[in-house]
């Protein structure tokens, strides 16, 4: 038998499930070259594919194929077999079928001994399928011949190691399989044409109709080698693990029952396979993946992640770190937003309703949502509150975000230190987990909630890194679009966040960090908005809190006010808020013994809740001595006064400071008297030795440390007013820097110190002319009652401030002179 006479035989057995496959010569009637016809009649294969050089079995029960197998027989004409893309369809038109086929020719019709047929086809071309022509009794379609196979350099080394590869890996593969005669492993040798080797192994793989199609449609057969090759080693190995399987199954068996083989048999597969019933747990990951709005990137490697998992033993330590990383994944609300609430007059009502005052913050968000509703999508701007405590930076946020119809989540940052609390840490780490900042928004459930980061200015650093550093990529709007954390290793969207910070001090804030914040001041209140807040906020607050019924008791705003005025002192009302709730307890416990209780309380009753005054209404004295004067001062909880005393005495030109002073303040001291010394005259002191005097400036509550840029012009005056002997005049506060050439520098925290002058009954505020911008943007109530006096120079300070000496008159004119001489 000659390898040119040789074809390739496909028999199905008699289960339908197991092929053999032996060697037939072709018969000498059988065409090898010919020329496609316009038209053809098509039969239609359920579940298999015709390659050129093979012959297929094929079980005839459709009244059509019948009909063609008929009359093909009588005609000995060929016709095109083409396979079928779903075999439930009966009656399949062109449409129903795939676009390449192979032209074919009756070989035999086999009668089986149920009395159904089997024909035996032979395959000779590939073909292009066309329009349907007619579909009774059976298909006609027009076809045309499709170009002839593209080989390439046969006689590359390439194409001859992947040949010889393909034709070795399915011969081993022959040989384990229980399925294939040796005749096969013969015939398989045998072949030396390339093509018919590609398309005998593609009919005798166990691959799927979509892949023996996409093999036959495939014009180049060393691209048709390659793909065959991969499915060949893939059922190799699987053929390989079997035996060895059974292998191992064999040495444990020695005289036992069929059920005892079994039993080994099942635990050596879990041995090798290290599946303790896992698959379930795989298959419903993947479920829950379908429902994921992630980027196709990302369900790439959920994909590879979820493979991993499926191939490690249960029982490892590892499948559980590989699991953990598996449901947070999943966890994750990747592109999921909540949809945001556009009725804008129902947002402001509901800031309104929440929050007293801050027209400043609430204009800005209701901007932001006008933007939103007019464009459909904003990158959500970081917005920075900041303010002493208790004035409602945080709760404001919580109140964004029933005004956006968002959800709510806030992460405190006081005391931060590690930058793996932002970032989270790395998966080789053991205990590893996710950052806080993704970890939020897991909880959350969506990508868009109000994302309140609370105390950003209390950010530290140590060893572990710098935090403030890693809140630069969460807070960057052109970066954390891309927010890269170590734990989840895949770049997540931030973008769509809305991040409100809070922060009592900007001074620590890094400056890098504060570029990226829009900031928005919240400032004190003054007692009125004060009485409002307690009214409308926080006594129904702390009622509903104790089990009080409402309209149980009230408190007048005149009582309100006392309470205000005589137990706190603070720019927020947090301290109001706890006295709010210590009347409510005492009077809970009125109720709970069955005792009378007022309709409103008196201020007599409040006196004797909380006992005496903290403190003083009026903390301004009229009978202040020289040398004293009030100074404005800036602090973490709002603005304070701040007394400033300067005696002289008999010495040698020391000067002594006392108080608790900072550096900056004690260099404001020493600056001070060096300018008093150099410009004595202007005050008429020239006759005065300074050299002979010791001069003592002392700022009372010595316990409390005490710092800032803004006492210079205070102690100037303080130091004039004690060697002078004129007093300050009535209410009359200050705060400036000076220089050396006397100048007044503007300070900060003006909203802050005029709040502070005014619990304290101040009229008069000495502010340099550079503040004259900020008191512009104050509220108008704010001001009101307050007299604001712009200075440039130190001389006109003291003016200003001390009460006249007919004897002595400042040299304005002297003044000026000097300090132009100064300027050159």
């Amino acid at each position: 038998m000659s390898k040119k006479n040789l074809t390739i035989m496909q028999v199905m057995g008699s289960d339908d499930t197991e092929h053999d496959i032996i060697a037939v010569p072709l018969s000498g009637d059988m065409p090898t070259d010919y020329e496609v016809p316009e038209t053809m009649p098509v039969m239609a294969l359920p579940n298999s594919v015709l390659y050129p050089g093979t012959i297929l079995p094929v079980m005839v029960g459709r009244d059509s194929t019948k009909a063609l197998v008929k009359a093909m027989m009588r005609a000995k004409q060929e016709f095109v077999a083409v396979a079928q893309r779903d075999s439930e369809v009966e009656e399949p038109s062109v449409g129903d079928l795939y676009g390449v086929g192979t032209t074919a020719r009756i070989v035999k019709v086999l009668t089986l001994p149920d009395g159904s047929q089997s024909v035996i086809l032979h395959g000779f071309q590939r073909v292009s399928l066309g329009a349907e022509v007619s579909h009774d009794p059976y298909l006609v379609a027009k076809v045309s011949e499709l170009p002839h196979e593209e080989v390439g350099d046969e006689d590359s080394p390439e194409f001859k190691a992947l040949i010889s590869s393909l034709k070795d890996t399915t011969i081993e593969m022959f040989r384990l399989s229980d399925s294939r005669p040796n005749e096969a492993i013969m015939a398989l040798k045998n072949i030396d044409n390339s093509g018919f080797l590609v398309g005998f192994v593609a009919a005798n793989v166990d691959l799927g109709l979509e892949e023996k199609q996409a093999i036959l449609e495939q014009n180049d057969i060393a691209k048709r080698a390659q793909r065959l090759l991969v499915s060949v080693q893939h059922e190799l190995q699987f053929l390989q693990l079997k035996n060895d399987i059974q292998s191992k199954a064999k040495q444990d068996i020695d005289r036992q029952q069929r059920e005892y083989m079994l039993h080994q048999q099942m635990r050596t597969i879990q041995d090798e396979l290290g599946d303790n019933g896992i698959d379930d747990q795989v298959d419903k990951y993947r479920e829950q993946a379908k429902g994921k709005e992630w980027p196709e990137k990302v369900g790439e490697i959920f994909e590879k992640e979820l493979d991993r998992l499926s191939r490690l033993n249960s029982n490892s330590s590892e499948f559980s770190l590989q699991q953990n990383y598996i449901e947070t994944m999943l966890a994750l609300p990747w592109g999921h937003c909540s949809k945001d609430n556009m009725d804008l007059r129902r947002a402001a009502k509901r800031l309104d309703l929440d929050h007293y005052g801050m027209d400043e913050v609430k204009e800005r968000i209701l901007e932001h949502l006008a933007v939103l509703k007019l464009k459909g999508d904003l990158k959500s701007p970081i917005i920075c509150l900041y303010g002493p405590p208790g004035v409602g930076k945080t709760s404001l946020g919580r109140s964004i975000a029933e005004a956006l119809g968002r959800k709510f989540v806030r992460m405190s940052l006081g005391g931060l230190h590690d930058e793996t609390e932002i970032r989270g840490h790395r998966r080789t780490y053991v205990g590893a987990m996710l950052g806080r900042v993704l970890n939020e928004l897991k909880n959350a459930g969506t990508s868009n909630p109000v994302f309140v980061l609370d105390e950003i200015d209390k950010i530290s650093r140590d060893a572990h890194g710098d935090p403030s550093s890693a809140m630069l990529e969460v807070l960057d709007p052109e970066q954390n679009s891309a927010f890269h954390d170590n734990f989840l290793d895949i770049d997540y969207d931030l973008s769509k966040v809305m991040f409100i910070a809070t922060a009592n001090n900007l001074s620590t804030i890094p400056a890098p960090l504060l570029d990226r914040m829009e900031l928005i001041p919240v400032n004190g209140y003054l007692l009125e908005e004060k009485v409002e807040i307690a009214e409308r906020h926080l006594l129904p607050k702390e009622q509903g809190l104790h089990g009080i019924e409402k309209g149980r008791f009230s408190i007048s705003r005149k009582v309100m006010t006392y309470i205000i005025e005589n137990y706190t002192r603070e720019s927020g009302v947090r301290e109001l808020d706890k006295l709010m709730a210590k009347v409510c307890r005492k009077m809970a416990l009125k109720v709970a013994r069955e005792e009378e209780t007022p309709k409103s309380l008196s201020q007599a009753a409040v006196r004797e809740m909380f006992g005496v005054e903290k403190y003083s209404h009026d903390i301004w004295s009229a009978d202040l001595a020289p040398g004293v004067v009030t100074g404005l001062a800036w602090t973490a909880v709002g603005g304070e006064i701040l007394f400033i005393e300067c005696s002289t005495s008999q010495g040698r030109g020391k000067l002594n400071l006392t108080g608790n002073l900072g550096d900056v303040m004690k260099e404001s001291a020493v600056l001070a008297l060096e300018y008093v010394r150099s410009n004595s005259g202007l005050w008429g002191l020239e006759e005065v030795s300074f050299d002979d005097e010791n001069f003592h400036i002392h700022v009372p509550e010595g316990a409390v440390p005490k710092d800032g840029p803004s006492a210079g012009i205070t102690m100037v005056t303080s130091i004039v007013s004690a060697m002078t002997g004129r007093k300050v005049r009535k209410r009359v506060a200050m705060t400036g820097e000076i220089t050396l050439r006397g100048k007044v520098l503007p300070v900060g925290g003006i909203t802050e110190k005029m709040l502070a002058a005014k619990r304290a009954g101040i009229t008069d505020i000495i502010l340099s002319e550079e503040n004259r911008k900020d008191i512009g943007e104050i509220k108008p109530q704010y001001a009101e009652g307050l007299t604001f006096h712009y200075v440039q120079s130190i001389p006109e300070v003291v003016d200003l401030a001390l009460e006249e000496n007919p004897s002595v008159k400042p040299d304005l004119a002297l003044v000026k002179r000097k300090e132009a001489d100064a300027d050159k």
